[in-house]
């Protein structure tokens, strides 16, 4: 870079920081206070220990996830075994009339695949796996994402204080199959069942950066968009319906 073009850069970040000096001060005198320039004291960090101390038996946990998954607009089942939940997606498919479903290739769906194989009516059923894909082939999944009627994946984790599911994505956990889909079911074992947030998040601090998922995506009910007007729009940016099948058996 030149010394004319870093001396006119310098002189824009100088003007930038004048104007948001005078913009921060003007309210701080609107507020009859002087302008505070040193950034307040944080005596705790993270959630108070009294939070940290709260749990649930798993029994209470999985009442608390469906209830506030419920709240936000989701489906919730609570099944005993992963042929129970075979069952229940044989017949979610029967009453949506769906023809195509798309699930990720993970070894806690394989109860259900089985299944899937035997249902009626499914014009194609595709699993995402782009461990080996070639660019068509990943072209190809991401197209049976986006024309798909059912996407089905296992939660890696989920918190039952906000009624999320947590979903790390991987070469075969692609992130499409739950967010192109029209409807989501998520397998969610309940064993994975954290009480907070906190839980779920405090062991991927620890990772180094390129052992990270590309994606971590929470999910509290349907997709739901709304514009300055507060109009209400479900089903715009992801699934407009969602289903967690919370299974005891996995």
């Amino acid at each position: 870079m030149s010394k004319s073009a870093a001396d006119f850069l310098k002189g824009l970040e100088a003007e930038s920081r004048r104007k948001q000096e005078a913009f921060l001060g003007g309210i701080a005198s609107r507020l009859g206070r002087p302008r505070i320039t040193e950034p307040p004291a944080r005596p705790f960090r993270g959630a108070p220990d009294f939070w940290n101390a709260v749990d649930l038996d798993e029994e209470a946990r999985i009442r608390l996830f469906m209830d506030n998954w419920r709240k936000a607009g989701g489906h919730a089942e609570q099944l005993a075994s992963m042929e129970e939940a075979a069952a229940f997606v044989r017949q979610l498919i029967r009453d949506l009339e769906a023809r195509r479903v798309i699930r990720q290739d993970q070894p806690e769906l394989e109860a259900i695949a089985s299944v899937l194989e035997t249902v009626e009516g499914l014009d194609r059923l595709t699993v995402w796996n782009a461990e080996h894909a070639s660019d068509e082939e990943k072209e190809a999944m991401l197209a049976d994402a986006a024309g798909a009627d059912i996407g089905l994946v296992a939660a890696d984790c989920a918190a039952a204080h906000t009624g999320t599911v947590v979903l790390m994505s991987s070469p075969r956990k692609g992130r499409s199959v739950s967010l192109l889909p029209a409807v989501l079911v998520a397998v969610v074992p309940a064993s994975r069942l954290k009480m907070r947030l906190g839980e779920v998040l405090r062991p991927l601090d620890g990772l180094a950066a390129g052992a990270r998922p590309a994606g971590i995506h929470f999910v509290s009910g349907p997709s739901r968009s709304a514009d300055i007007e507060n109009d209400l729009t479900i089903g715009v940016h992801g699934p407009g319906i969602v289903y967690a099948l919370v299974v005891g058996d996995c």
